[in-house]
């Protein structure tokens, strides 16, 4: 069967594409597993080679995800799976508001329709957010079925697109699913526009020996998930019978609530316990990212992912030393 991840050369693009390799196969929509012999990852813009751990099954492509022909080309098999990551994210979005649109909304419609003109019913696993919820009504704590209220552009084209994966799997053209993601950690390289970025940032850097400017208050807390265990969980959801998820496709993830004084202490311990020397943490609030990181909830339970067996990170040393085994010992 083909995969096609959207959004693919991201970093949990890249870290699903290594680990759906090693795997080999995956459910297609015979409904048995089938081997895995094409995969695309397509982007607005592509490495000039594949990165490490990528064999010749894959395919880099370049371009536009709401430009339908390059889409429906991509999407050319009926035994085809696709994960549709691709999208601007939180802060970009705040800064242009039509590009959003175009690449969120209209991309995440071409790749639908692109799914719904294979034969049969083909898996499409869509890329949510936290920041689907919001609002002055909000609870500190959400489930599955808390209303989402979002305040920014980038979490209303995510409850869109969750509702168009609900709609055109209830018309029988796909079967969807949505993962509603906490903040994944811990993403390595140079950061990105989401405003999230700050809870990768106050490992990574310091880790490096770098100084971290901190844009939060040290009583700021989010959901988080270690990048290991929301790849595991990508995939199971992927792999879940779709009788088992019900109507309602969307998922939140396992996650840990964590504050920013929670993810230092924790910083502290691991190093201390490997002997590595951090870089120093500067605080400097930066009131547009608070503003957004203070619209999200505290706590996201996710009890319907559990029971679909999706996993938990044990701590945060732990998603802390699996950073290090991954990226600074490898």
């Amino acid at each position: 069967m083909k995969v096609v991840i959207t959004g693919g050369c991201g970093f949990i693009g890249v870290v699903l594409a290594r680990r759906l390799l090693q795997r080999g196969t995956l459910t297609g929509p015979s409904g048995a597993p089938e081997p895995i012999d094409s995969m695309v990852l397509f982007d607005a813009v592509v490495p000039d080679q594949r990165p490490p751990g990528l064999d010749d099954r894959v395919e880099l492509v370049a371009g536009d995800v709401s430009d339908r022909d390059t889409v429906f080309g991509l999407v050319d098999r009926d035994d085809v799976s696709v994960f549709h990551f691709a999208s601007v994210v939180s802060a970009g979005g705040e800064l242009d508001f039509d590009l959003a649109l175009r690449v969120n909304l209209d991309g995440g419609r071409t790749v639908l329709e692109a799914a719904r003109a294979r034969a049969g019913t083909p898996r499409v696993l869509f890329l949510s957010s936290v920041a689907t919820f919001g609002g002055s009504a909000m609870p500190s704590t959400v489930s599955d079925t808390t209303k989402q209220t979002p305040q920014t552009t980038y979490g209303m084209t995510k409850v869109i697109g969750e509702l168009m994966i609900n709609d055109y799997t209830r018309k029988g053209f796909i079967d969807g699913r949505s993962a509603r993601l906490p903040t994944i950690v811990i993403r390595p390289g140079r950061p990105n526009a989401a405003a999230s970025g700050f809870a990768s940032g106050i490992f990574r850097e310091p880790l490096g020996g770098e100084e971290y400017v901190l844009p939060v208050t040290s009583d700021t807390r989010v959901a988080i998930l270690g990048i290991r265990s929301c790849v595991a969980g990508l995939i199971a959801l992927h792999e879940a019978d779709g009788a088992a998820i019900g109507d309602d496709r969307a998922l939140n993830l396992p996650n840990i609530s964590a504050s920013v004084t929670d993810m230092i202490d924790a910083l502290t311990r691991v190093a201390a316990e490997d002997g590595r020397e951090l870089g120093p943490i500067t605080p400097r609030p930066d009131p547009t990212v608070q503003a957004i990181i203070g619209g999200w909830p505290i706590v996201l339970e996710a009890d319907r992912a559990l029971g679909l067996g999706l996993p938990r990170d044990e701590s945060l040393d732990h998603i802390i030393r699996e950073y290090i085994e991954d990226y600074l010992e490898a």
